[in-house]
C-alpha cells in the first residue's frame, strides 16, 4: 500500500491580520479599490506570509524535466529527445523562461527528475533523477510506488534547499499534457475529451488520437482513485517532483507562483495529499489548454493574466511576478491619507 506522510500546512487564515490588511490599503491615497486586483493581490500575499508589510526576497524557478513512456504511442507532436534537447537550451540560457528569468532577475535552476539522458554536470542542473523516464501507462502504471514516492520526496528536498520566498515550478517533459489530463480526469472527475489540448501542436488526427489512448489507459488503471494512487499510475517524475516541492514550499509560508495546466495539475495533486497547499497560491495567468479552466474551477482560482499562453517551463509564472512586485510596493511605500496631509472621502 502506497503511503506518504505530508509535513503540517498551516491556515492562512486570521480574520484580525486581514481586516488589519484591508485597512492598511482603504488609507492610501487613493479612492477605496481602485487598484483593483492589486489591492487583493497585496492582500493575499501578507496573508501567506502572516503580516501587514508583505515582501518578495530571493525568488526561485525550479523547471522540472522528464520523459513519458506513454509517447511511445505518438500522444505528442515531437518526439521524446526534444525533453533532453530543451534542457540543454535552458543550461545554455536559450529559453523563454531563461529570458524571462534574466529580466526579472529570478534565481533559475532546472532539476532532472527523469530525463532519458544522462547529462553532465553543470552549475543550473540539479540531479534528482528517479529512473530514465516513466514507464508506459497504456501497459503498467507510469510509476512503482517507490518511484512516485522518490519523486516527491526529492522535489520536496530540492523546494527545502532553494533559498527565498517565493517558488515558481517549470516543467519541460514531452508527453507531459497527457499526463496532466489524465490526473485532471481522475482526480477533478472531468471527462478526459474536456482535459486533453493540442499539448505541442497535435492536428485533428493526432488529438483523437491522443484522446483514444488518454481513454485507454483511465480504463487500464481505473482502481487507481485515491491520489497517490493516480499520480504514480497516471502522472509524470517531473509532475511528482513539482508536487513535492509544492507541498515543501506550502509547508514553510512561501509563495507558491503557479503557472499554467501542467504546474495546476502539480497543485491539485499536492492539494490532495496535503489540503491546505493552495491556500499559498497565487495564479499567474489562464492557459489556452482546454483542461486548465476545469483546474481553476476546481481550485477555485483566479489568475492575473490572460494572454494566450500554452508553453510551461513556468513562463507565465515569471511573466507575471511584476505584478507581486508591485502589490507589495503599493502596500508598503504608498502614502496613507494622513502621511499625506491629503483629505479622505466625505463621509
Amino acid at each position: 500500500m502506497i503511503t506518504f506522510t505530508a509535513p503540517t500546512i498551516a491556515t492562512i487564515e486570521n480574520n484580525e491580520r486581514r481586516q488589519q490588511l484591508q485597512q492598511i490599503l482603504d488609507l492610501k491615497t487613493k479612492p477605496l479599490g481602485a487598484l483593483g486586483r492589486l489591492e487583493a493581490l497585496a492582500l493575499q500575499l501578507g496573508m501567506i506570509q502572516g503580516t501587514t508589510k508583505p515582501h518578495i526576497e530571493q525568488p526561485q524557478i525550479r523547471v522540472f524535466a522528464a520523459d513519458h513512456g506513454l509517447t511511445k504511442h505518438g500522444t505528442s507532436a515531437y518526439p521524446s529527445a526534444v525533453t533532453a534537447q530543451m534542457v540543454e537550451n535552458f543550461l545554455q540560457g536559450g529559453a523563454a523562461i531563461n529570458v524571462l528569468a534574466r529580466q526579472h532577475q529570478i534565481e533559475l535552476k532546472v532539476v532532472d527528475a527523469g530525463v532519458d539522458t544522462d547529462f553532465a554536470p553543470h552549475a543550473q542542473l540539479l540531479d534528482c533523477k528517479v529512473r530514465h523516464g516513466s514507464r508506459d501507462a497504456l501497459t503498467e502504471p507510469a510509476m512503482t510506488e517507490g518511484e512516485c514516492l522518490a519523486a516527491l520526496e526529492n522535489g520536496m528536498k530540492v523546494a527545502k534547499e532553494a533559498p527565498g520566498n517565493l517558488l515558481i515550478v517549470g516543467e519541460m517533459g514531452i508527453g507531459n499534457t497527457s499526463a496532466a489530463s489524465l490526473l485532471l480526469a481522475r482526480l477533478g472527475d472531468v471527462p478526459i475529451t474536456d482535459c486533453i489540448g493540442r499539448g505541442t501542436g497535435l492536428d485533428d488526427a493526432g488529438l483523437q488520437h491522443k484522446h483514444d489512448i488518454l481513454t485507454q489507459v483511465l480504463a487500464r488503471h481505473s482502481e487507481a482513485t485515491a491520489p497517490l494512487a493516480a499520480l504514480a499510475a497516471l502522472g509524470g517524475l517531473e509532475v511528482a517532483m513539482m508536487t513535492g516541492a509544492l507541498i515543501q514550499a506550502a509547508s514553510e509560508r512561501r509563495i507558491l507562483l503557479m503557472d499554467g495546466f501542467i504546474a495546476s495539475v502539480a497543485l491539485l495533486v499536492a492539494e490532495r495529499l496535503a489540503p491546505g497547499v493552495a491556500q499559498y497560491a497565487v495564479f499567474a495567468h489562464h492557459s489556452v489548454e482546454p483542461g486548465h479552466a476545469h483546474l481553476l474551477t476546481l481550485l477555485n482560482a483566479k489568475p492575473l493574466l490572460d494572454v494566450g499562453l500554452r508553453l510551461g517551463e513556468g513562463s507565465g509564472a515569471a511573466l507575471a511576478y511584476p505584478l507581486l512586485q508591485s502589490a507589495c510596493a503599493i502596500i508598503n511605500d504608498m502614502a496613507s491619507f494622513s502621511d499625506a496631509g491629503v483629505s479622505g472621502q466625505n463621509h
